[in-house]
């Protein structure tokens, strides 16, 4: 199964050798930038220029939570390995941890001068990874919310 989401501003999921799309959601309301498989795999992450993250359970095909507090749009988005936490990267310069079980954001990231375009969490650990517009990347220690 492969995950996709575009400018139609809808996600999708598609099955594989066959190509056809077994399930679609709709809910942002500008384009998708990123989405992401839970490592249980029961839920999606995306991420969109309305400046929101959403939480989608695939089984429902529905939005269960929208995560607001980028003042604008969401470049990237990605699930911790735990499963416990989301974090986003955004063109207002900042990157943000949520915690999905608390529904409400944990940590945000400053530091880079642009637009921070990517975020990725290293397996297994409590780093994250961004890059930015400002053509840098830095690795960060979520739990201090401190550069590496």
């Amino acid at each position: 199964i492969v995950l996709s989401g575009g400018d139609d501003r809808l996600w999708k999921t598609w099955g594989f050798p066959d190509g056809n799309i077994l399930l679609t959601g709709e809910g942002h309301t500008d384009y998708l930038s990123g989405c992401c498989f839970r490592p249980s795999g029961t839920q999606l992450v995306t991420s969109s220029g309305d400046s929101t993250v959403r939480i989608w359970e695939l089984w429902r095909r529905g939005c269960v939570l929208t995560l607001r507090g980028h003042s604008r749009a969401v470049r990237g988005c990605s699930w911790h390995s735990c499963g416990d936490f989301v974090a986003s990267a955004s063109t207002d310069g900042t990157a943000k941890i949520w915690d999905v079980n608390s529904e409400r954001c944990r940590y945000t990231l400053r530091g880079h001068e642009d637009s921070v375009n990517s975020i990725e969490f290293l397996p297994f650990s409590s780093t994250a990874l961004t890059s930015s517009a400002d053509k840098t990347l830095s690795l960060w220690d979520v739990r201090t919310v401190s550069r590496l």
